[in-house]
């Protein structure tokens, strides 16, 4: 994904990009068990099939979900035009009266001893300030052909639509950490956590989104650190660029939140 340019006509036609994208995907939550399914079922495509970067959860079905999707909110990007699951990310809000690993993130579950920054480590922090996204990903069918830079899981892999459609693509990866984003905020959490591969916070800084790393890197579903960002640093760094599509995002994802509470979103469906 390239930045957006200062330029009028760069910054014309990234506005016609944008409205593009928003016009041709829909943000949901995904709330109900079928709903939940399409979810883990994109993840088992990505994590165990294509990666193998996890055990399927259900092989017979084909679902990858974990003990944390218990305490997760679930959102997705769906095409309209074909009705297909483009992207899916998770909100992790940890339950402090929860047994282990629930009243956790699970970059401390998984990760807990490479967290070595002094500030910025959930043990010094308000915990009801904080949530995780995590099992951010964009399915093969909206990905194209895996380059040097692109990010495993998150950038790569062909399909069939035009030309005009697959010009919005690059934004899915943008669009789904805005509404993991957008979804902490509406939920009233100001601080930010993710465990990624050093690849993808270059390519959010892109999009104005500067992480600190908060840990030493570790092999987790290959090299892996913790990264953090809080609500003053993610918006006052955002490309202004961007600033629509993350209100639309707002927009969509609001009136759907107000109708499940987060004690809704720790209910398993598994």
């Amino acid at each position: 994904m390239k930045p957006f340019s200062s330029s009028t006509k760069d910054s014309d036609e990234s506005s016609m990009l944008l409205k593009q994208f928003m016009d041709e995907f829909s943000f949901k939550l995904a709330k109900s068990p079928q709903d939940k399914e399409r979810v883990y079922r994109l993840r088992y495509d990505i994590y165990c099939a294509e990666l193998g970067y996890e055990k399927p959860s259900d092989p017979l079905r084909k679902l990858e979900h974990d003990i944390h999707d218990q305490c997760s909110i679930h959102c997705v990007i769906e095409h309209r035009r074909t009705g297909l699951l483009a992207g899916c990310v998770r909100l992790v809000i940890p339950d402090p009266s929860s047994p282990s690993p629930l009243n956790q993130l699970p970059l401390q579950f998984y990760g807990y001893h490479s967290l070595t920054h002094p500030r910025f480590h959930p043990d010094k922090l308000p915990p009801d300030s904080y949530y995780e996204i995590s099992r951010l990903a964009v399915s093969r069918q909206f990905r194209a052909k895996l380059k040097q830079n692109d990010v495993p899981g998150v950038s790569g892999g062909p399909m069939l639509f035009t030309a005009k459609e697959k010009r919005t693509f690059p934004l899915l990866v943008s669009g789904l950490f805005l509404a993991g984003y957008a979804l902490g905020r509406l939920s009233g959490k100001i601080q930010v956590f993710a465990m990624m591969e050093p690849r993808l916070p270059r390519l959010l800084s892109m999009a104005g989104f500067h992480f600190t790393k908060v840990g030493k890197t570790i092999n987790f579903h290959g090299r892996r650190s913790a990264y953090y960002i809080d609500r003053q640093k993610a918006e006052s760094g955002m490309q202004k660029a961007l600033m629509p599509l993350y209100l639309h995002i707002c927009d969509e994802l609001a009136p759907q939140l107000e109708d499940m509470p987060i004690q809704e979103a720790r209910a398993s469906s598994y």
